[in-house]
């Protein structure tokens, strides 16, 4: 994999083997991504999604499966808190503080929080009681202009969320819709990580379901979300991020080991690694394998 592709792609799939379609048992999809963690292409894993109300559940699953010792490298959760904000905190607190790195059940840590709010109000209430420890992620409807709903995510010191898809052809936003938001959170310097639907590199149409007589719709590519995003960072107009969402053609993109191309623009390494550090972080997937296999069976270069 070329260096530039690697910078793109390094922790890039949040695994929410839990929910749908994908929708694991507590026990099968931690042993998945213990098997990830262990596996050649782990270079691409990000965190391990569960909601906050599951966590005791989590406990008992992972217990046999999570890291132990001093020099131990923690499992990373991200949380779903549900309605009350504040219990759940309490309780991915209580959750760190059992997963210390010699504890007997393991070592683990919650060290982001995505939380679902609609106004600018649930935004501050959200960050004036969010502890230092975790990163809020706030996710935010994008069909009308989320100016505001960004602004408020700047001014409280958070990290935006959009959902890209789902398991029904009505759940997957306009890549107008997407390219706004994305400038939006450019402009004011707002971190954001997506979820859903994006199980494929490249934007096509594709089963929505794992079910054998599936809805077929078209969904995003990753990698022409994160193209889009670098693309962005780098100070692309609106226009051109666009274009870079909805390509549906694999030879569009160009990857070496310095830089990262859509046609013919062309974001150099350094910036990539500045947009992946600062700008778009992660994508939530009930699946690994399919966004890895998927990219292994492209011919792109």
């Amino acid at each position: 994999m070329k260096q530039a592709l690697e910078v793109l792609l390094a922790g890039v799939v949040d695994y929410a083997g839990l929910f749908p379609p994908a929708a694991l048992d507590m026990a099968a999809a931690t042993q998945s991504y213990a098997r990830y963690l262990g596996d050649p292409t782990r270079m691409m894993l990000g965190r391990f999604v569960v909601p906050v109300v599951r966590l005791r559940e989590f406990d008992d699953a992972a217990s046999a499966l999570l890291p132990r010792g001093a020099a131990s490298e923690p499992w990373r959760l991200s949380a779903l808190p549900g309605p009350d904000l504040t219990a759940d905190i309490d309780l991915a607190l209580k959750f760190n503080c059992r997963h210390w790195n010699e504890s007997e059940i393991g070592h683990a840590v919650i060290d982001a929080l995505e939380i679902k709010v609609s106004t600018t109000p649930e935004i501050a209430a959200a960050c004036s009681i969010m502890p230092r420890q975790f990163a809020p992620y706030f996710e935010i409807p994008i069909a009308n202009d989320p100016l505001e709903l960004v602004d408020a995510i700047r001014r409280d010191g958070g990290f935006a969320k959009a959902r890209t898809g789902g398991v029904t052809e009505a759940a997957f936003p306009d890549a107008k819709d997407v390219a706004r938001f994305m400038i939006r959170c450019r402009d004011a310097r707002v971190a954001f990580k997506l979820t859903a639907g994006l199980h494929h590199p490249v934007r096509a149409e594709y089963a929505l379901t794992y079910a054998s007589d599936a809805p077929r719709g078209t969904m995003f590519g990753y990698l022409n979300m994160f193209t889009a995003a670098v693309l962005a960072w780098k100070g692309a107009d609106e226009s051109v991020v666009l274009s870079a969402l909805l390509s549906q053609s694999p030879s569009d993109f160009h990857f070496s080991d310095d830089a990262v191309a859509f046609r013919n623009h062309s974001v150099p390494v350094a910036v990539v690694r500045d947009a992946r550090e600062k700008f778009i972080i992660s994508f939530g997937s009930c699946s690994f394998r399919e966004p890895v296999d998927d990219l292994a069976a492209l011919s792109i270069s």
